[in-house]
């Protein structure tokens, strides 16, 4: 396995720390299909997977849009499969970066696509951690960077949120001051909160040198908040991420992106020789190309998880509910006197599935805001079954 990653790779892998055992686990971060067929989904994986529910009247469990792709998406993505003969009829893949740079601003050469965000994700723990150089994430957030870096044998902090449910960027730095990665999820998994710029700022302006800060956005569209592009622009040690999984209705097309310096891209594809990023989709990249322009649609989207947010929040607050403040598609419930994890089991009875819940809030389940026929298919399950 481990012959899959380049000689560059290999040699820096080396120096930084890695032992030559090691290769094998960093190797099957690239390489998930012949691992997953040959030896089960690895550890670190499995945190992204949701609990398979496709008989579920109301979905709102996995974070996943109500709807599908965007209008000129899906013209996009059926007008192209008649070309897919070609590896490239023309240059899609430009395209895309150009239409990135349009809506971020940012140069050309500091966009790089990826199939969804998973992957780039998982690369920046291997591209920037070592058994002497971990990662600092918060608590709870989106637990595949962790995992990721535990997979691998590196060290791993792990800060809780703030009172206010945003990422406590001083305590963090605090946790390790020689880390080589630090995570930030805004608006976060599981909670919705967006974490103010101005403390991502001050996270990459006093981190130590040549470590980097990962920002993944990738429910920011449905904040509709200011986003940290202009730091990638800027020439800053950070990676901003995003995935087409969520308001653009791609989840199963696998396409994403991330906007960081050239020579931070360059590290990154270095373990497959940019396969990953090179090699993508026709479809999905037509589609993510056409959809990241349709600003009037995603405004509209938007606004649409809103009212059903906005529904759903006022008859928990009825209910005398306690609910975490969110600003994304997502919200936590907090049963107080029982478990999360029966909870869910609960509303499966109704045919409903709800969200998982972390470690640290054993208590408290994650809820996607669904299409307002699903929050209220929620509402009334919520009444059967909870007294």
């Amino acid at each position: 396995m481990a012959q899959l990653l380049t000689d560059e790779a290999k040699d820096d892998l080396l120096d930084r720390g890695y032992s030559r055992r090691q290769l094998l686990r960093i190797a099957t971060v690239f390489s998930m299909g012949a691992v997953a067929a040959n030896m089960g989904r690895p550890a670190w994986a499995s945190g992204g997977v949701p609990d398979p529910a496709p008989e579920a009247k109301v979905r709102i469990g996995a974070n996943e849009c109500w709807a599908g792709p965007l209008g000129p998406g899906q013209s996009a993505a059926t007008a192209i499969i008649s070309s897919s003969n070609r590896y490239s009829p023309q240059d899609q893949r430009g395209d895309f970066i150009k239409a990135v740079m349009q809506v971020e601003h940012v140069p050309y050469d500091h966009v790089a696509p990826w199939p969804g965000s998973s992957d780039p994700l998982s690369r920046s723990v291997v591209t920037f951690c070592s058994p002497t150089k971990g990662l600092v994430t918060a608590d709870p957030t989106f637990e595949l960077a962790g995992r990721t870096a535990e997979w691998l044998g590196a060290p791993v902090k792990r800060v809780p949120l703030k009172p206010d449910y945003t990422h406590d960027v001083k305590a963090m730095l605090a946790a390790d001051p020689n880390a080589g990665l630090y995570y930030i999820c805004t608006p976060n998994n599981p909670t919705g909160t967006v974490t103010p710029l101005a403390d991502i700022e001050w996270l990459v302006a006093n981190k130590p040198t040549g470590s980097v800060v990962l920002i993944d956005e990738a429910y920011t569209h449905f904040a509709g908040v200011p986003t940290a592009s202009y730091m990638a622009a800027a020439g800053k040690d950070v990676i901003v991420m995003r995935t087409f999984s969520k308001i653009f209705g791609m989840a199963g097309m696998r396409m994403g992106y991330t906007m960081t310096r050239p020579d931070i891209i360059q590290k990154l594809m270095r373990y497959d020789g940019g396969m990953q990023s090179g090699a993508l989709p026709l479809p999905s990249l037509a589609c993510a190309t056409a959809s990241l322009t349709a600003t009037d649609l995603i405004v509209a989207r938007r606004n649409e998880m809103r009212e059903a947010r906005a529904m759903t929040l006022e008859h928990l607050k009825k209910r005398n509910m306690k609910v975490v403040r969110t600003d994304a598609n997502m919200f936590m419930i907090d049963w107080r006197t029982k478990p999360a994890k029966e909870v869910q089991s609960i509303f499966r009875t109704q045919s409903v599935e709800i969200g998982r819940s972390w470690p640290i809030w054993p208590t408290v389940s994650r809820v996607t805001v669904g299409s307002m026929e699903d929050m209220t298919g929620f509402c009334a399950a919520l009444d059967k079954v909870w007294t």
